[in-house]
């Protein structure tokens, strides 16, 4: 722990490790010295130590499976906060649109009156990372024209199993982290869409495939959340999940196939519920798709298709909603108080948690950055080393670790932790 605390510049996380190390030694050598009065004290502690550890290690297929909560339906993508943070005032499209959503009025008129994202007024206002987190962002909206396009008419003799391993052997050496394949349901589209010229119209919903795939984002960018590294990595990777989901649907585009990329600011779906579909991850709590290598450190990608790519069986993961039931650390650090600290509730008929996209999305509108400090403070979200996959893969398999793997995180990282400061690189000199 004071190795990796330290290679992470963890201080203060390495300082109470190393703290630990001397109490550890003394008490692993202390009985050797202690009288023969003592040794029923000694077998004694050493039988509850033993006990625990059994105890924490009982895995996990010992333990009733809880059914999963399947989502039902559409979401217009119209009521969603980037949709409506699009509406400008005084047109047709917001008049009609708050007519029949009145209950939206008060609430998007308070972010309005906000700085908003990337603005010179916000609170963690850097003009290097704003001015460069722009720049990428006005690049993806460039990757726009090409998700969809002219499919070629000769189909290639190629199985699709052969594509099938293809696709994932090149999506992962484009630096993709993990890929699947899902069967396309009903809860993963958008009913109609709401940005840009797809709004008020039907989304497509013909393509029988989804292919989901997620990039990384790199740590020491989103560890100082809500500052400005976290939006100028989210830039960054939303590119780079974007250049190789573009790609992806134009080579299967010219095998003779439909395909159409999802990329940020493009979506005709929910990518988290895609994703979760193709066995990358689990739903938590705030929201965000929870990966088993990087939590919800990660931005998504999906292409749909007609190629009838094979799919595998989902399946449901109960230890992340369990840890997320015992956690709350995302909730606890939100600066919005938008995730909620309490169980899940009945939403639409499914049992769910629910965050408040309103109070989210001001949030961002005072900060000037996508925030992400939920993502930040998630235990799972820790860099990726041995040490860290080992907690995280005893979470996975040890329901009762659970628990205690949320005390050693609040005991060496804190319970409600401070961000650290942006990365050297991106700090400036005001004149």
């Amino acid at each position: 722990m004071a190795f990796t605390s330290l290679h992470e510049k963890r201080k203060r996380a390495a300082i109470k490790a190393l703290y630990i190390i001397p109490f550890t030694i003394f008490f692993s050598i202390l009985p050797f010295y202690l009288p023969e009065s003592f040794n029923w004290p000694v077998i004694i502690f050493s039988i509850i130590a033993i006990a625990f550890t059994c105890y924490l290690l009982v895995p996990r297929f010992l333990f009733a499976d809880k059914p999963e909560e399947i989502a039902k339906g559409n979401i217009d993508e119209r009521t969603i906060m980037f949709a409506r943070k699009e509406l400008q005032p005084n047109t047709e499209r917001f008049n009609r649109y708050y007519r029949d959503k009145p209950e939206h009025l008060e609430t998007d008129n308070e972010f309005r009156k906000l700085p908003g994202l990337l603005s010179s007024q916000s609170t963690f206002y850097n003009p290097l990372a704003y001015q460069a987190s722009d720049a990428v962002f006005k690049i993806v909206d460039g990757l726009h024209s090409f998700v969809d396009g002219a499919v070629d008419s000769k189909i290639q003799g190629v199985s699709s199993k052969d594509y099938a391993d293809f696709i994932k052997k090149w999506t992962l050496k484009s630096g993709a982290v993990t890929v699947g394949f899902t069967e396309m349901k009903d809860y993963h589209w958008y009913s109609t869409g709401g940005r840009g010229d797809r709004y008020g119209k039907a989304v497509d919903q013909s393509h029988k495939i989804g292919i989901a795939f997620t990039v990384e984002m790199n740590w020491k960018m989103v560890e100082a959340a809500p500052k400005s590294s976290i939006i100028m990595e989210s830039a960054t990777q939303y590119l780079h999940a974007g250049i190789i989901a573009v790609q992806l649907a134009q080579f299967i585009r010219n095998a003779g196939f439909e395909a159409r990329a999802h990329i940020d600011g493009n979506y005709g779906l929910v990518a988290p519920l895609v994703a979760r579909d193709a066995n990358l991850g689990e739903i938590g709590r705030m929201g965000l798709l929870m990966t088993p290598e990087l939590g919800p450190r990660v931005r998504i990608g999906v292409v749909t298709t007609d190629l009838p790519l094979p799919v595998n069986k989902r399946q449901y993961d109960e230890s992340y909603d369990d840890f997320c039931d015992k956690c709350l650390k995302c909730a606890v650090n939100c600066p919005a108080s938008a995730i909620p600290k309490t169980g899940k509730k009945d939403v639409n008929g499914v049992k769910k948690w629910q965050i408040n996209s309103e109070k989210c999305f001001k949030y961002w509108c005072i900060a000037g950055t996508d925030c992400g400090r939920c993502m930040s403070t998630c235990p799972y979200s820790h860099p990726n080393s041995l040490l860290h996959n080992a907690v995280r893969w005893s979470i996975r398999n040890f329901p009762n670790f659970r628990y205690w793997a949320v005390k050693m995180d609040d005991f060496f990282y804190g319970r409600k932790s401070i961000p650290p400061k942006i990365p050297r690189w991106m700090r400036f000199n005001a004149p």
